[in-house]
């Protein structure tokens, strides 16, 4: 099954629930920063690109700065949001479904739960069984790039039974928690995940002070 469309309509209806000015998790950006993000990384090249390579980061985030900035008023910043909800454009690569998904399963999941956990009054989604698996087959491809800043082996374990070693050392932790709470702690969100550790007391404390994320 093919999660992205989806996903792409919940985190639309969460960004247009929210309004421009809402606080999220991703450092220095209300909600109409986020929704410019959204849409500039589907429709701008170098915007693209500015995420792909961590020293071109400034091109991307002084075009998301300019374009949040012309849709401070709701009118403007619906109008963005609906863009972003109509999809990339034809001739775009992310028309094809499995390019789709591997660009955007977990950034439309990790994005919706910025926007809903920002405020002090959230509760954890109720994820479909199948969609919590791609979450998880996603997190298992990507989680040894997000723990690579981890001075600790890391274990991630799902209630329903699978386990992932991201990183082997000789003193290990295991991160517990649902496939979408793992993700979360994953991309550096671990404040606002809803998982448990196991190790030893030191090596917890550690890891909750390490870079984690991309």
């Amino acid at each position: 099954m093919h999660f992205v469309p989806p996903s792409r309509e919940v985190l639309a209806e969460t960004l247009l629930a929210a309004g421009p000015n809402a606080p999220t998790l991703c450092e220095g950006w209300a909600t109409k920063e986020l929704a410019a993000h959204l849409y500039l990384r589907e429709r701008n090249a170098r915007v693209g690109f500015g995420l792909a390579v961590r020293r071109l980061r400034s091109v991307s985030d002084s075009a998301t700065a300019r374009l949040a900035a012309k849709t401070a008023t709701p009118a403007a910043y619906a109008q963005l949001v609906a863009s972003f909800r109509a999809g990339p454009p034809k001739a775009s690569p992310l028309r094809i479904p499995r390019l789709d998904e591997a660009a955007n399963l977990a950034e439309f999941f990790v994005h919706t739960e910025d926007v809903r956990r920002a405020t002090e009054r959230w509760a954890p989604r109720a994820l479909d069984e199948g969609y919590a698996d791609a979450l998880w087959e996603h997190l298992v491809r990507q989680a040894a790039i997000l723990y690579r800043g981890v001075d600790l082996g890391v274990v991630l374990v799902s209630p329903q039974g699978p386990r992932h070693v991201a990183k082997r050392a000789a003193v290990s932790v295991a991160i517990v928690g649902e496939p979408g709470e793992l993700l979360l702690h994953a991309t550096g969100r671990g404040s606002h995940a809803l998982v448990t550790f196991e190790g030893q007391p030191d090596a917890v404390a550690l890891l909750k002070t390490a870079d984690v994320g991309p």
